[in-house]
């Protein structure tokens, strides 16, 4: 085999192994990855907007719903959080819930 096509073999098969560890990437994380941008990374904040590690999921559903109904005043959170299903909470809150327990 020549050189050109080993390179494209080898590019072909990485392109194999991304789509596979892109698809072992879940909805949660996804959703969660957005509050990053504010709150810092895995949620620590690095400025004075509050940092949401240690937050168990209840209640960050909780608080996350009271944005979202408008019933919590907020600036930008009920912009947010009004953007995602009540089943997309819980899923962004279990896996910033989750990132605890990883030691993150």
């Amino acid at each position: 085999m020549n050189p050109s096509s080993l390179a494209a073999l080898a590019g072909l098969a990485l392109l194999a192994s991304t789509a596979v560890s892109a698809q072992t990437i879940s909805r949660g994380e996804v959703i969660a990855s957005t509050c990053f941008t504010c709150h810092g990374t895995h949620g620590v904040s690095p400025s004075t907007i509050p940092s949401i590690d240690y937050i168990p999921a209840e209640r960050m559903i909780e608080t996350l719903r009271a944005y979202k109904s408008g019933q919590r005043y907020s600036t930008i959170m009920g912009r947010h959080a009004s953007a995602y299903t009540d089943a997309e909470i819980v899923e962004a809150a279990n896996y910033l819930a989750g990132l605890q327990k990883k030691g993150k």
